[in-house]
């Protein structure tokens, strides 16, 4: 009994550092941000206000915050529609075996291993190459795709392998066409799922560094803009702009999150339903 209280305890301790060490650093930087209107970027604090996040919507020095954050969610609104479709796409293609179908999993997979700068870099380098402007929505959402496309698909094919087929075959006993069995019957079931390959599309994107270094061409998307105004901002403003971004993305996985219950209800209320009208 002794034994497993000391291990308990020691289990307890460690996790409590991991928490520590993954949050820490967040914790930190929103407490620093309520520094008051003297307050510098390290401890001591110099009293507790909301200055600095007022002064994140006054006209800024320097930076273009907004104009970054916007570009950051319209390419992350981008690549998650995109990561959806081709990964669904993806997954019912390798259902069944074709030619080639190993060596271009390992060709999609493999962008997982290679550093994202070089990504960046290669992007960057064919666009310049064939003459065309280097963007945040053309160069830019390629090299992303390369980064959340791989994972996508990966938890496709989880979720096709426990698939259950008898679905699919009762619909085509009942003269559903392909498309409606897809529609009606595979997309309903696997809804859940797909919230979170949006979801991991999006934050992915969102919090982008290294694949849009290169690639973003002359308007910063949000990390990169933060990261510029770490050389030139000397105030607690850039941990307010930290501490809002980071409840922005606990925000957005929220609202994920509440869909994907929504529809794991719905699918259980909806089978349940089906059963009853079977009894």
């Amino acid at each position: 009994m002794e034994h497993r209280s000391l291990s308990f305890y020691v289990l307890s301790f460690v996790f409590a550092l991991f928490i520590l060490f993954l949050y820490g650093p967040t914790i930190t930087i929103g407490i620093l941000s309520l520094q008051g209107p003297n307050g510098g970027l390290t401890f001591p604090m110099n009293g507790v206000s909301l200055h600095w996040f007022y002064n994140l919507f006054e006209q800024q020095a320097v930076g273009d915050i907004w104009g970054s954050f916007s570009r950051s969610f319209a390419l992350g609104f981008m690549v998650m529609v995109i990561t959806v479709v081709f990964s669904v796409m993806g997954g019912l293609a390798f259902r069944k075996k074709f030619i080639g179908s190993g060596f271009v999993f390992y060709l999609v997979i493999t962008s997982l291993i290679i550093p994202s700068i070089l990504i960046s870099l290669g992007v960057g380098l064919i666009f310049n190459q064939l003459g065309w402007d280097v963007h945040w929505s053309t160069s830019g959402l390629g090299s992303q795709l390369t980064w959340t496309l791989p994972f996508g698909l990966l938890i496709m094919f989880a979720v096709f392998n426990r698939f259950d087929k008898s679905y699919e075959e009762a619909a085509r006993d009942l003269g559903a066409s392909p498309w409606q069995t897809i529609r009606f019957v595979v997309l309903p079931i696997i809804g859940p799922s797909l919230i979170g390959v949006a979801l991991f599309g999006f934050t992915l994107s969102y919090d982008e560094f290294a694949r849009t270094l290169l690639t973003a061409g002359s308007y910063n998307t949000l990390p990169l803009e933060i990261f510029g105004m770490t050389t030139n901002v000397t105030t607690p403003v850039l941990y307010a702009l930290g501490t809002l971004t980071t409840v922005f993305s606990f925000i957005v996985i929220g609202v994920f999150l509440g869909v994907a219950i929504y529809l794991q209800r719905r699918k259980k209320r909806l089978g349940s339903d089906a059963h009853r009208g079977m009894v």
